[in-house]
């Protein structure tokens, strides 16, 4: 089996950062479920802080420098994604939103994506399903079921304890993006559009009636 290419794009500013820590252990599951199900797979980390200034730059001029060029093709040609993203506002940063804005509209088509996010209290857990997984269906991403978001307080003592605590959100939603590698979801969903009906037109289906 070919190696699969999981890249991982971290929106944290601070070093280190807790986005980046979560990314790190959403990454660790995922590639254990893999490699429990011995599939091998070659993990590229995209940290948006290093390239603020050449998104900034490429939304003004439209041409990207040689390391954004390089990120947001990984972005494209991988296999599977985790994205994780700081909480600024209620929503995603505005560096995450920008970087995904240079995407290409048709380049995350059916790539299995696992939505994650950070903040300082629990009253932004929502953010993964009202500002991310939108997002990642406008892109016609496949999202994973379980996003993960974690507060403060998830990172101390005792926290992690529970069934439904961080790392077993995180051991859960690792193991449903593995599944999708699994299934070659990208290449499957690539096949159900090639197969897909021909869209008639409306007027034609009037003249039907």
């Amino acid at each position: 089996m070919e190696t699969l290419k999981l890249v991982v794009v971290s929106a944290g500013l601070g070093k280190p950062s807790s986005s980046r820590l979560l990314a790190d252990r959403l990454t660790e599951a995922a590639t254990g479920a893999l490699a429990g199900a011995d599939r091998k797979t070659d993990v590229r980390v995209v940290e948006l802080r290093d390239l603020a200034v050449a998104v900034a730059n490429n939304l003004v001029t439209g041409f990207p420098a040689a390391d954004l060029r390089d990120a947001l093709a990984a972005v494209g040609e991988a296999d599977g994604l985790i994205v994780v993203t700081p909480v600024f506002a209620g929503s995603y940063s505005g560096l995450f939103k920008s970087f995904f804005d240079l995407i290409e509209p048709d380049a995350l088509t059916g790539t299995p994506v696992l939505l994650a996010a950070t903040g300082g209290t629990a009253r932004h857990s929502l953010v993964t399903e009202h500002a991310l997984r939108p997002l990642f269906s406008y892109l016609h991403a496949l999202t994973v079921p379980t996003s993960v978001f974690a507060a403060t307080d998830d990172w101390g003592a005792g926290a992690d304890t529970h069934a439904g605590g961080l790392p077993a959100r995180i051991r859960r939603a690792g193991e449903e993006l593995a599944g999708l590698l699994g299934g070659t979801a990208k290449a499957a969903t690539a096949d159900a559009d090639d197969d897909a009906d021909e869209i008639v037109p409306f007027e034609q289906l009037l003249r039907g009636h």
